[in-house]
């Protein structure tokens, strides 16, 4: 094979998600000088702009669709190669695309995401929201749809059932509580009320860009659309592309077939059982367990012993790690969660060979005040990391853990509310709504001070906590 290779580059990195776009700017800063190659099946990569710092650790922005070819204008020392990966020989340090190419590294680092844990393949009526052609997916089917099952507790999961309107929504979430993954239920009881109110109006429709470029394959002009709303991580080969994050139904008009507003009932610490089509149905015994009378395309039968009938059923269960192909041949140790394993440079088990996002599993001691959670935000902090310990080994310099992993913080918007994430003393907090007192506790959780005379005041609206604990 080694005859055949075409280049072989100083760094290599697979997936143009926001781990591999940043890790891939990280060392075309560090290293101007050194070759490096992107490796991406999709004309287009995920960049994150509108970067600000809202406190040490804390960080907001917005991620854009891009062409490449904006990334291969701004760092002349690299070059994207557009095609999925078939194969990867990490003895020989080489990397087999799908259009038969063979390319060398001298360090790779895998940032090639993840894909939805769908509750069932291949089933006729359930969907999987993970990219910007499965949301379009949803919205063309959804606009025939009268009531829908909706299946998961996580981000996905809270946005859609707040957006989708002119349709009955059943939420099935396995936990006592909504959003049981990002807040506690002292947090979703608030939010709850929301589910039943009407949604504001939005201020103005989203924007968006349109970019043609000459598809790589067969030389014919293909158009995308940029979102700057459309957050997402992985990679996008020739599966699915690059997922979702919050704001994916941006520009989306999530409307069912009727006209009335949005209904939610929520059914809690249950999961699905069973999915029947109509078919299977008529010939199952479990006809006679539910409440739902009438003809539907499909059923959910939940372990609470309900059973409903619908239009469309929606899989938001979490994801699983893209770690197909690199495990042919290659002894990669996997995380229970199937993420690659990585120390606390972001290297895996096997040599020269790095990962970051959500492909990857973080297994060095963690800090007490920061867990892995796959979301966009950790996804950039790791590629960056993943990119300055490459360039450091590159150096032969020395490299410690970024302080970004010393707390775990995320801003997001849930319900149209935004939301903070930070994790006696304070260990983490939640705060919704425009409070501006991200800055105020996160000092609190990183000086570990000693809370307890001030009990439940810190959370009184009548109490200025910013100016008590200047």
């Amino acid at each position: 094979m080694a005859d055949k290779i075409e280049k072989t580059f100083k760094f290599v990195v697979i997936g143009g998600g926001i781990a591999g776009v940043t890790c891939v700017e990280q060392l075309s800063y560090s290293l101007p000088s050194a070759d490096v190659a992107l490796i991406t099946a999709s004309p287009h990569i995920k960049a994150v702009t509108n970067y600000k710092q809202v406190a040490k650790v804390l960080e907001e922005f917005d991620v854009e669709e891009q062409p490449t070819s904006v990334l291969e204008e701004k760092f002349p020392n690299l070059t994207v190669i557009h095609s999925a990966v078939n194969a990867l020989h990490t003895r020989s340090h080489l990397v087999e695309t799908a259009d038969g190419k063979v390319y060398g590294y001298e360090k790779l680092c895998i940032c090639s995401g993840a894909r939805p844990k769908l509750l069932i393949q291949d089933k006729p009526y359930v969907l999987g929201i993970r990219d910007t052609d499965s949301a379009q997916e949803f919205q063309k089917q959804l606009t025939k749809a009268k009531k829908i099952v909706v299946v998961g507790n996580g981000g996905i999961a809270l946005e859609l059932v707040y957006e989708v309107e002119g349709c009955e929504v059943i939420w099935a979430v396995k936990d006592k509580a909504i959003g049981n993954t990002f807040f506690d239920a002292g947090a979703a009881q608030f939010l709850i009320p929301s589910l039943g109110a009407d949604k504001p109006e939005r201020a103005a429709t989203c924007k968006r860009t349109r970019y043609t470029t000459d598809d790589p394959t067969d030389g014919e002009a293909q158009t995308f659309t940029s979102d700057r709303h459309m957050r997402g991580r992985g990679s996008g080969p020739t599966e699915p592309g690059s997922a979702l994050g919050p704001d994916w139904h941006r520009g989306l008009i999530l409307k069912g077939a009727e006209w009335a507003s949005r209904r939610v009932s929520v059914e809690y610490q249950c999961e699905v059982k069973t999915i029947f089509t109509s078919e299977e149905m008529l010939n199952s015994q479990s006809q006679t367990c539910g409440p739902d009378t009438g003809t539907w395309p499909v059923y959910v039968v939940l372990t609470n012993g309900k059973t409903f009938g619908c239009d469309l059923v929606v899989s938001a269960t979490g994801v699983i790690p893209n770690t197909e192909p690199f495990l042919r041949g290659n002894n990669f140790a996997l995380d229970d969660d199937g993420g690659l394993r990585v120390d606390d440079h972001m290297a895996t088990s096997e040599p020269d060979v790095y990962a970051a996002g959500d492909v990857c599993t973080a297994c060095w001691e963690h800090s007490p005040l920061w867990q892995q959670m796959r979301l966009w935000t950790q996804a950039r902090q790791m590629g960056w990391h993943a990119g300055r310990c490459m360039a450091a080994c590159a150096l032969s310099e020395t490299i410690e853990l970024d302080f970004c992993f010393e707390l775990f913080s995320h801003i997001t918007k849930f319900f149209n509310y935004k939301v903070v994430l930070q994790g006696g003393r304070m260990v983490g907090a939640v705060l919704i709504g425009e409070t501006d007192l991200e800055e105020t506790f996160e000092n609190l959780i990183l000086n570990q001070m000693d809370l307890t005379p001030y009990g439940e005041d810190l959370l009184n609206p009548n109490i200025d906590i910013e100016d008590y604990f200047d």
